[in-house]
């Protein structure tokens, strides 16, 4: 089986991704996240292509609330820079323009200069299947440059951000739990969730061990357990291998002072990270 699985329309930017990932997959796009991941928990596809987090918008809420649920691995990363495109019609001379509320808000200053009404719509790629289902000449779309091929689109300007370097991290989740080789010509990052104990300063002493063995923590995430509202949950990504010695004393001293603890993966650092160091 060699399935990718993706929330979206063919030609979203998380199918992009998914093409810069593995060419060689088998997308297959579903309506919503948790589809997504289901379909990769009931093997109906090998991987799920789901983003976490946008250098614009931030992070994506959603998958932060299903990680915990799912027994699936973090097995890749991808950092996919987002170009919008200005599509339309062939011949069309457009006086709307639609797309997600995202899409429009980070390509407002070019729509004003136009002078066209926008519309929003659910998705960037679901804007360019409408657009050509419809035939309306007066009507244009943000989307990427995947979607005008795919939708039979011109497009009218490529670059229509009003900022560029606006960037989507993803994760690659996998049922594999196995744990990659380490190489020394390589950096990897290992991701974890956890609660800690409802004691005093108890965040503070799980987290002290990755200071006091050299560890560099690249980002920490806090959210409140939806079951009960009384405890947050931490997901953080450390750049190391997890079998290494300072690693595991790290995590041991994290597990002591945590009520819940979960391993989601350990895998290589895309090289977007270091071209953005």
């Amino acid at each position: 089986m060699n399935k990718m699985a993706f929330q979206g329309q063919l030609g979203a930017y998380s199918h992009l991704a998914c093409t810069k990932v593995n060419p060689q997959a088998e997308v297959v796009p579903y309506d919503t996240f948790a589809q997504a991941i289901q379909a990769v928990e009931q093997d109906q596809a090998k991987w799920a292509m789901i983003p976490l987090e946008n250098s614009s918008a931030g992070r994506v809420e959603e998958i932060y609330r299903h990680l915990p649920k799912t027994h699936l691995n973090i097995v890749a990363e991808h950092f996919q820079p987002v170009s919008h495109c200005w599509m339309a019609l062939p011949t069309a001379k457009p006086t709307w323009i639609a797309s997600h509320p995202q899409a429009l808000a980070q390509c407002h200053d070019r729509i004003q200069g136009l002078q066209l009404e926008s519309k929003v719509e659910f998705d960037t790629a679901g804007a360019a299947k409408l657009l050509a289902q419809s035939q309306d000449l007066t009507g244009s779309v943000i989307a990427s440059e995947l979607a005008a091929k795919l939708y039979g689109l011109n497009i009218l300007e490529s670059s229509f951000e009003d900022i560029s370097g606006n960037t989507t991290r993803f994760i690659v989740l996998e049922k594999s739990n196995k744990v990659p080789e380490a190489q020394e010509n390589k950096t990897y990052i290992t991701s974890v969730i956890f609660t800690v104990k409802n004691i005093p300063a108890a965040l503070y002493k799980a987290l002290g061990g990755f200071a006091t063995n050299g560890l560099n923590l690249l980002k920490i995430e806090s959210y409140l357990d939806n079951q009960t509202l009384h405890s947050s949950r931490f997901h953080i990504d450390i750049a190391e291998h997890i079998e290494t010695q300072a690693m595991k004393r790290a995590i041991d001293e994290l597990k002591f002072y945590a009520s819940e603890y979960r391993w989601l993966g350990t895998y290589e650092a895309h090289d977007f990270r270091q071209k953005s160091a």
